[in-house]
C-alpha cells in the first residue's frame, strides 16, 4: 500500500488545519522553512503545502522529488516556485487566487497596509522611540491629516477594495489604476497610473507579481509623485523600483514609505533600504507579515490542504 507523504511548510496554526484535512489520507510532516531541510524531505513527498514562501522551490529540488504530484500554496502568490520542471512533469501549482470567495473575507494584508498608512502619516515609529527614551515633545512629530487627502490605489481588486473602504472611512478621496478590473468598483475614481502618482497623497500597491507587473512602479513614476507623498507596498518587492524609492526618500520627494516586502527577501541583511531604515525614521519595513494572522492562516491552510486531496492515493 502506498503511503502519501504531505510536507507542510509554515506556521503551527496552519499545520493543525492541514492535519485536520489529511488525517485519513497519509502522513503529514511539519518542516522548517530551511532550504536543505525542505530539499531532503521533498525527496519522498507526494505533495508540498507551502504557507511560508521563505524558500525558493527550484527545478533541481523538483527533479529530486520523483513522487511529487502537486504543490498547493496557502498564499495568493507563487513567484518563489520555479516552473520548468513542474511544467515538464505536468505537476500543478495551486494558489488561493483560485478562491476569490474565501479570500474576500481574509483581510489581514489589507489591515496591515492600512496600519502602514497610519504609522507613516503619524510618524508612529519615531514617536514610540522618542517616548521610550524618556522624552515628551510632540512638536517633533507633526502628522499628516488623512481626511480630505487623496488615496491612490495601484490594483483595485480584493485588497484594493478593502483599502478603498478604509480610505472612505477616513474621509479620503479614493482613486485607482487597474487595467484588469471589470466592472470597475464603485467608490474609486479611475485614473491612469501616471495620474495616480502625480495627484495622490498616499499611494498603495496591491497587484500580483508577474512578468507584466515586474517593475510596474518605475523610476519615472516615482519621480512623478507629489512631494511628501507616502508610498505603501505590501505586494511584492519586484513590483516597485527600490533604488528609486530609496533616492526619493533621501531627497524628500517621498515623505515616507511603508514596506512589507523587499526584493530578495528573506535575505535582507545587506539590503540598501534596510540600511537606510536603520538611520532614518521615514521608512517602516515589516517582514512580509501582512497575511499572517492565526485565524486567517488556519482558514487558508485548510483550503490549500483540500486542494491536495484529489492527487493522493486512498487505498
Amino acid at each position: 500500500m502506498t503511503t502519501n507523504l504531505i510536507i507542510y511548510v509554515g506556521a503551527p496554526e496552519g499545520y493543525e488545519a492541514v492535519q485536520d484535512v489529511m488525517h485519513c489520507f497519509g502522513k503529514t510532516e511539519h518542516v522548517p522553512a530551511l532550504q536543505k531541510t525542505i530539499e531532503s524531505h521533498l525527496e519522498q513527498a507526494t505533495a508540498l503545502l507551502d504557507a511560508s514562501m521563505k524558500v525558493r522551490i527550484s527545478d533541481e529540488m523538483v527533479r529530486s522529488a520523483p513522487e511529487l504530484r502537486v504543490i498547493s500554496c496557502a498564499t495568493t502568490g507563487s513567484d518563489h516556485i520555479e516552473r520548468a520542471e513542474l511544467n515538464r512533469r505536468k505537476i500543478p501549482v495551486h494558489t488561493l487566487r483560485e478562491d476569490p470567495e474565501l479570500l474576500q473575507n481574509i483581510t489581514p494584508a489589507a489591515e496591515l497596509s492600512w496600519a502602514l498608512v497610519l504609522a507613516s502619516a503619524r510618524r508612529l515609529a519615531p514617536a514610540l522611540m522618542h517616548t521610550a527614551g524618556g522624552q515628551w515633545n510632540r512638536e517633533e512629530f507633526p502628522g499628516l491629516m488623512l481626511n480630505g487627502r487623496q488615496l491612490g490605489l495601484i490594483g483595485c481588486g480584493r485588497i484594493g477594495g478593502w483599502m478603498s473602504r478604509y480610505g472612505h472611512a477616513f474621509g479620503m478621496n479614493v482613486v485607482g489604476y487597474d487595467p484588469h478590473i471589470d466592472p470597475w468598483p464603485a467608490g474609486i475614481e479611475r485614473l491612469t497610473i501616471e495620474e495616480v502618482f502625480e495627484t495622490s497623497d498616499v499611494i498603495s500597491i496591491h497587484v500580483h507579481l508577474s512578468e507584466e507587473t515586474r517593475g510596474l512602479v518605475s523610476p519615472d513614476l516615482i519621480q512623478r509623485v507629489k512631494r511628501g507623498a507616502i508610498l505603501i507596498n505590501t505586494s511584492r518587492g519586484g513590483i516597485a523600483d527600490e533604488t528609486s524609492i530609496l533616492r526619493a526618500l533621501e531627497s524628500g520627494q517621498l515623505g515616507a514609505a511603508g514596506l512589507d516586502v523587499l526584493e530578495g527577501e528573506p535575505d535582507i541583511s545587506d539590503h540598501p533600504l534596510v540600511a537606510y531604515a536603520r538611520k532614518h525614521d521615514n521608512l517602516i519595513i515589516t517582514p512580509h507579515c501582512g497575511g499572517f494572522s492565526p485565524d486567517a492562516v488556519r482558514r487558508v491552510c485548510h483550503r490549500a490542504a483540500e486542494k491536495i486531496l484529489p492527487y493522493l492515493d486512498n487505498d
